[in-house]
């Protein structure tokens, strides 16, 4: 069921040029009730969206003064992707003013400008913590609180949700009707992902994929073995498993909300297949690569080291080494309770196939459809 019968939709989506918004506009801008999409980017407009008719491209930070550029197009739906995951190497304040201050910018809006429906915030599920006491049996929900971290991606991401759950109440005590939707995704992956958007990360250095400069070869090299910790562990949400539950927030409505504590208008969801998680051996056989045995502390040592020595290039910041030591495994069932969502790819399978919406753009000799 659509949000209003009939009605058409203009969407605003900042993050427009990063790996999850530029496909958030490729798939809605298809839909015939999608009448204009927003686009909002401190990067410019990628090439894959240039023939995108339906867009208004906004090259603006959201920590800028974009407000009236975006008031006049009188959007109904905001889906909030933009971020600055990679700290800045020696500047958290430019970090912090990107993130958190462009974010409340974003809530801000939302929130005054009459004919907002629906907002849609990524959030992550980092937040929950990576501590030492984690174990790979626990399953985090979404009734359990994020933990304070020395990683600044987390820690930002943490506070920015109670920025947002503290102006959604005051809003709503002020008659607000604005319906948020905060989701909390597992490592997002797929084709596009993988083999369309090669950054410096998790699966692109397992994969030997960095080879732009010297240091990420390096890397590559570093990790000819996969470096697996005693509770080394990955849970991994296809992207058009991402795409299609975010349209599904965005244009229907819960079908049940008798587990709502808030009836719909403050809900917040990890978004993670159920399932099998990742360990070590799974990963390892994804890349084709044997395992090499480590505790944390040497994990700790040379990402400081190379965060340092490359001035932040390989995103290695403080805190980083502990998403990489211990688990963080959390439950996605709420959205399929009360929305009925039904994921499409299990975690190992999502990274490991290349079946998907763009399944096009990979080699031939890289494919891996599922049998």
């Amino acid at each position: 069921m659509e949000t209003t019968a009939g009605m058409k939709h203009t969407l605003f989506i900042t993050g427009a040029a990063g790996y999850v918004g530029s496909m958030l506009v490729q798939q809605f801008a298809k839909r015939e009730d999608v009448e204009r999409i927003v686009g909002l980017d401190k990067e410019p407009m990628p090439e894959m969206l240039k023939s995108e008719q339906k867009l208004v491209y906004v090259q603006m930070n959201t920590a800028d003064e974009w407000e009236e550029k975006v008031r006049e197009y009188q959007p109904d739906i905001i889906i909030h992707t933009a971020w600055q995951i990679r700290e800045i190497y020696g500047n958290r304040a430019l970090t912090w003013k990107w993130n958190i201050e462009g974010s409340d910018k974003v809530f801000d809006y939302a929130f005054s400008t009459p004919g907002v429906k629906k907002l849609i915030y990524f959030s992550t599920v980092s937040s929950y913590g990576a501590f030492a006491t984690n174990t790979l049996e626990h399953r985090y929900t979404e009734d359990e609180p994020f933990r304070k971290s020395e990683y600044l991606y987390a820690e930002e991401k943490r506070i920015a949700e109670e920025h947002l759950e503290e102006r959604s109440k005051k809003a709503a005590a002020a008659g607000s009707t604005v319906q948020v939707s905060v989701v909390r995704p597992a490592a997002i992956t797929g084709p596009r992902g993988r083999f369309m958007r090669i950054r410096f990360g998790l699966q692109s250095a397992l994969s030997g994929q960095l080879k732009d400069s010297f240091a990420y070869r390096l890397v590559s090299a570093m990790v000819s073995f996969v470096p697996v910790t005693p509770k080394w562990l990955r849970q991994f949400i296809h992207e058009d498993d991402v795409t299609d539950l975010v349209e599904m927030l965005a244009f229907e409505e819960p079908k049940n909300l008798s587990e709502s504590k808030t009836k719909g208008q403050y809900e917040v969801f990890n978004i993670c297949p159920p399932g099998a998680v990742v360990l070590g051996p799974d990963m390892a056989k994804a890349v084709g690569k044997r395992t090499l045995p480590l505790q944390p502390w040497m994990i700790r040592i040379p990402f400081f080291f190379m965060w340092h020595l490359t001035r932040g290039k390989i995103p290695t910041g403080p805190g980083a080494w502990r998403g990489y030591s211990y688990p963080i495994a959390v439950d996605g069932s709420k959205l399929t309770r009360i929305y009925g969502y039904r994921y499409k790819y299990p975690s190992f399978d999502a990274f490991y196939y290349t079946d998907g919406r763009y399944e096009e753009f990979v080699p031939s000799e890289q494919r891996r459809p599922k049998p």
